[in-house]
């Protein structure tokens, strides 16, 4: 039998992930979160921290950029696009657009940033009395050249859209697979936005998140091209992939063309998938931006600076949507959507982004 097994490597014990084309940026964001202070904000002293810059992981969570309110304030981006893909705790998104977004609890965002958006990504605590965890994936998805400039472009995939095969073993233990792109036994998301790389029908890419019980066995699927590039992050638990002992902590890359046998540790394993067709193309990153050569970056901070990639139409950097709002997306155009089991939220960013609604 053929070994699956391409390599394994290490994980850092902190920050991004590496990833292998066309992804360009993988990190798993764990945060046990208190519980809120009435203000979507952390009930809990924030001495010792670098606020602006908390990435210590001091008492099991971060502030990031967020000086009151946990998250991300607004940042550029272009060239790429971003894919959040949550599992527990709520997002607020705020962008140049006019779009707002409030999701989570398994939402996942696809955001095309093309020539250039802004936009904020907070973390509400709306718990006041039990603590607010939150666990997320952010990836990021490089663009060719052709499709570097295209209009920005953003598409909620809500929780109950996203499908999640279950199988079960010879001997009854479970097998969980929640897919965010990709193909498994016929299941698969919605569509992601019209210029993405995974929008191609032969770049074959999968976002996969799988859960298998302990002592599970699964054949993992062979890829549908021989050309992609195939990554499994464990981040729970353990496992044996054909004669390969892997531990937490470790990426193994694998063969995409042949089926993978995977046996779940003592404990479970828990692991991400990413896998897709190459780009190929020159990269040039510089912070938020990813071009194909130095002078795309020159130009994409000429045209930052110029324009604004639209202008910040909210009166905060860090704009949350208050207490009554619950998961919806609202479009530039006004259009508001939601998951099914939800109803629209009539809410809108507050000005500060904290009081209740």
């Amino acid at each position: 039998m053929r070994d699956p097994v391409l390599g394994v490597a290490p994980l850092p014990d902190a920050g991004p992930w590496p990833t292998i084309d066309p992804f360009l940026f993988c990190v798993h964001h764990l945060d046990a979160f208190p519980r809120g202070n009435g203000c979507l904000a952390p009930a809990a002293s924030l001495a010792g921290r670098q606020l602006g810059s908390d990435f210590a992981n001091i008492d099991g969570w971060n502030m990031y950029h967020g000086r009151q309110v946990s998250g991300f304030p607004q940042h550029p981006h272009r060239g790429f696009e971003t894919v959040t893909f949550t599992r527990s705790g709520l997002i607020d998104h705020a962008d140049s657009l006019g779009a707002i977004a409030r999701y989570g609890h398994g939402d996942v965002q696809w955001m095309t940033a093309g020539a250039g958006i802004v936009h904020a990504e907070m973390f509400p605590l709306l718990d006041e009395v039990e603590p607010n965890p939150m666990e997320m994936f952010q990836i990021w998805i490089n663009l060719p050249a052709v499709d570097k400039m295209v209009d920005p472009h953003f598409e909620m995939l809500w929780a109950n859209q996203v499908p999640n095969v279950v199988a079960v073993d010879d001997q009854g233990n479970l097998i969980g697979v929640t897919i965010a792109a990709g193909t498994l036994q016929g299941s698969a998301p919605p569509s992601p936005p019209p210029a993405s790389w995974a929008s191609r029908p032969d770049t074959d890419v999968a976002i996969w998140h799988a859960t298998l019980e302990a002592g599970a066995m699964w054949a993992l699927p062979s890829a549908e091209r021989g050309d992609v590039g195939r990554v499994l992050y464990v981040f729970r638990g353990s496992m044996t992939v054909g004669d390969h002992g892997i531990e937490r902590r470790h990426a193994v890359q694998l063969v995409p063309d042949v089926e993978t046998p995977i046996v779940a540790g003592p404990d479970g394993v828990e692991f991400l998938l990413l896998q897709g067709r190459p780009i190929g193309e020159p990269v040039v990153s510089h912070g938020p931006f990813v071009m194909n050569d130095r002078r795309g970056i020159e130009q994409a901070f000429s045209d930052y600076q110029r324009t604004g990639f639209g202008g910040w139409p909210w009166e905060s950097n860090d704009p949350t949507n208050g207490f009554g709002a619950k998961r919806f997306a609202k479009r530039p155009n006004g259009h508001t959507e939601s998951p099914t089991e939800e109803a629209i939220s009539p809410t809108t960013p507050d000005s500060g982004g904290r009081t209740r609604s």
